[in-house]
């Protein structure tokens, strides 16, 4: 499996961004929805990145969207856009997604990284990935509000030993 900063625009990309778009407005009200388009994963404050077999293959595909925040709390970043290809569940290409996302807010210095997901039985797998990684429950978050639709989780990259600091091979999994 292979990581690297990847274009949103892609058709198999955005393929996989069009299922979870489909997913989450399946799952969710229209007004709870917070996952973002392709043109939207464009913006400049967010990196993207895409895992991919050794043939090119998509499997996976997450996102850090950098968040205005105030001087006194540090550098915040959103994980947005977390999805795995339904041929590719089981390999450990979310955690592997995961690993790499918060190597780079570490290297960025980010003093903590937040996501927001949904509370349904759907998002239970995503909940149990984020909280193995050192995520806990917290309030809303950026320009969230309350909203019985939503689960926000962050982690304090301060508090946090950095998992994925040993260098990897080229193209093997992050942190790995």
């Amino acid at each position: 499996m292979k990581i690297a900063i990847d274009s949103p625009a892609r058709d198999d990309v955005r393929l996989l961004l069009d299922e979870h778009l489909t997913d989450m407005f399946a799952t969710s009200p229209a007004e709870s929805v917070h996952a973002l388009d392709h043109s939207a994963l464009l913006a400049p404050t967010i990196t993207f990145w895409t895992a991919r077999d050794d043939d090119g293959t998509l499997l996976g595909c997450g996102a850090l969207n950098r968040l205005d925040t105030p001087a006194d709390t540090g550098p915040h970043g959103e994980i947005k856009s977390m999805r795995t290809a339904a041929h590719a569940r089981g390999r450990g290409v979310a955690s592997a997604l995961l690993d790499e996302v918060l190597a780079e807010a570490r290297r960025r210095e980010y003093a903590r990284v937040s996501l927001e997901t949904g509370p349904q039985d759907y998002f239970a797998a995503a909940r149990r990935l984020y909280a193995r990684h050192g995520f806990t429950e917290c309030g809303p978050f950026g320009s969230y509000t309350l909203d019985p639709y939503s689960v926000f989780m962050t982690l304090d990259l301060r508090a946090v030993p950095n998992q994925a600091a040993a260098p990897r091979p080229e193209g093997g999994p992050a942190g790995r």
